[in-house]
């Protein structure tokens, strides 16, 4: 039974929509009736991942790098394309690297989290408001933060300030946005339960982290009209880390 009915008129875009986090992001907004555009790095994994899903409500475009200002145009326009408009956007791409201190740190590393966590969310974010606001039926952005994000930390100066830059981000947007009815949020856990970081933390507790479908039901309340009056909020959701 959906919990938000409203959810059910929704076209919702989803960036990273195969990663850890993407995964249930999109089956929360499929089990409430969204239908769900799957943005992927690659041709055909959305398709294989999604299989078992209620296909009429799920549209794939693949081979878009969201780092790439001509990809992300061509994300928006197809989605444009096929269904007229996107009522919420939910920047699930991401990354991270282990870290070092800053005078050991390439910058390679530093330039892929900027890239990935940083520039993604102002490029999509960016494009995405331009379609909102053509179409003027408001609408939410929403992306995902990290308790990084919140502080300088030892041996993480790259990817603390990725996601620091995205929390300014969507602050800005925020205030440029509601007065058009566009609400911008982002949630940010502390460690998300997934295959990637067991593995690089193999000696944690994970009951202790944030399990991807808590997550995504958050970002289902921040898409709801539960969440009307939110704007500008980066929700903590940081289970028992």
């Amino acid at each position: 039974m959906s919990q938000y009915p409203e959810l059910a008129n929704k076209i919702v875009l989803v960036t990273g929509a195969v990663g850890g986090l993407g995964t249930s992001v999109v089956r929360h907004f499929h089990s409430e009736g969204s239908t769900v555009i799957c943005a992927d790095n690659r041709a055909g994994r959305s398709a294989q991942t999604f299989s078992d899903l209620d296909q009429s409500r799920l549209t794939y475009i693949d081979n878009i790098d969201v780092t790439n200002p001509d990809d992300v145009e061509t994300l928006c326009q197809q989605a444009i394309d096929a269904h007229g408009r996107i009522d919420v956007l939910v920047n699930a791409a991401g990354g991270y690297r282990a870290g070092q201190p800053v005078h050991e740190t390439d910058v390679d590393t530093f330039n892929f989290l900027i890239n990935l966590n940083t520039k993604s969310v102002f490029l999509v974010s960016g494009a995405v408001a331009k379609q909102m606001l053509a179409v003027g039926n408001g609408g939410r952005i929403i992306s995902i933060g990290a308790t990084g994000g919140l502080k300088g930390g030892k041996n993480s100066a790259a990817y603390s300030a990725s996601k620091s830059a995205l929390f300014r981000i969507m602050e800005s947007m925020a205030l440029e946005l509601k007065e058009s009815g566009i609400n911008v949020n982002a949630v940010y856990p502390s460690i998300i339960d997934t295959a990637a970081n067991r593995q690089q933390m193999p000696k944690a507790d994970f009951s202790k982290w944030v399990t991807p479908d808590s997550l995504a039901g958050v970002i289902a309340f921040l898409a709801s009209d539960s969440a009307k009056d939110i704007t500008g909020a980066a929700i903590p959701v940081t289970g028992r880390v």
